[in-house]
């Protein structure tokens, strides 16, 4: 045997049977509590997770044993890596495993933006039958700037393809990184042409509210704002203020900055005006953090880690 693995979050099966096959004893861990595992994070040499509670460096040292940690899904910003990467364990995540569906899910969103599905469709349940007050306008012959040009970043700028638009892409880890769906550019190309900007970058202390109304001052025309990437990158009231100001036309979020660790639970209604403002707004599509969570990601996710542990413990069965 290899050694235990714990799943603190449920995963697809996927993940469990190859495993197992490799030698691993995987064992169920997604009812306890933080305490609880910490009490026996000696044990394992492994651990499955998602994000139900934060991976400091003192829980982390309880884990005397491990040597990898399994995170089911992109976002790392709960795991100290500084500290891993010390410790030795390895930090496995899978952004290759929803990589298709955050693009078909951001180019959705777009669409309903500039077309007013959202809005016309609550208006024919209603009983209202409204066409010139939802005229939509044409994704032809717009330019569209894409921050953060990784997995994400890379399938959007596929799925655009067709629509007769043009594409940018600006990432700052990045070189020589244009291809046949995106020229590379500068942030400052991305802010002087854009007609349309989709965020596809990782939450990280450095752009915390990095899109604020200096960020959306630069654009040298009026936007629309697409982010599936991570709500603490944007500042909801900044956000707002250009909303009203005209300076965005629209704005799509499948994330916000209210959410908590595990992206879940959330009240809505106590949440603060800017948002409540954003609900009630016309020009507005909102979704709840579902832009990587199609059934396909979910066994795409399981198979990525598969893939990844085994490299790790290639020949040591």
């Amino acid at each position: 045997m290899l050694g235990k693995v714990l799943f603190i979050d449920k995963a697809h099966p996927l993940l469990e049977t190859e495993l197992t096959k490799m030698g691993f004893q995987c064992e169920p861990g997604w009812e306890l509590s933080k305490g609880e595992v910490e009490a026996l994070l000696d044990q394992y040499i492994g651990l499955v997770i998602r994000s139900r509670f934060a991976f400091d460096a003192e829980f982390l040292a309880k884990g005397t044993n491990l040597t990898f940690l399994a995170r089911t899904g992109i976002g790392l910003e709960h795991v100290d890596l500084a500290y891993a990467e010390k410790a030795g364990i390895s930090v496995f995540n899978s952004p290759e495993g929803s990589k298709y569906t955050v693009g078909e899910h951001a180019l959705g969103m777009l669409l309903m933006l500039m077309n007013h599905l959202n809005r016309a469709d609550r208006e024919v349940r209603n009983g209202q039958w409204i066409r010139e007050g939802n005229r939509g306008t044409e994704l032809r012959g717009k330019i569209v700037g894409i921050v953060g040009y990784g997995n994400t970043g890379q399938e959007f700028a596929k799925r655009l393809q067709g629509f007769d638009v043009e594409v940018l892409a600006y990432d700052k880890y990045k070189s020589n990184y244009g291809n046949a769906y995106a020229k590379a550019v500068s942030l400052a190309t991305i802010w002087e042409r854009s007609d349309v900007v989709s965020f596809h970058i990782p939450y990280e202390r450095d752009n915390h509210y990095l899109v604020n109304t200096d960020y959306l001052s630069h654009f040298q025309k009026p936007i629309y704002l697409i982010n599936t990437a991570r709500g603490l990158i944007l500042n909801t009231a900044d956000l707002v203020d250009s909303l009203k100001k005209g300076r965005v036309l629209g704005v799509a979020l499948d994330v916000i900055e209210y959410e908590e660790t595990s992206f879940a639970h959330l009240d809505l209604d106590q949440l603060p005006e800017p948002f409540q403002y954003l609900r009630r707004a016309q020009n507005v599509v909102l979704t709840p953090h579902i832009a990587g969570w199609s059934h396909e990601a979910k066994v795409g996710h399981a198979q990525v880690l598969v893939d990844k542990i085994r490299q790790k413990f290639q020949g040591k069965a």
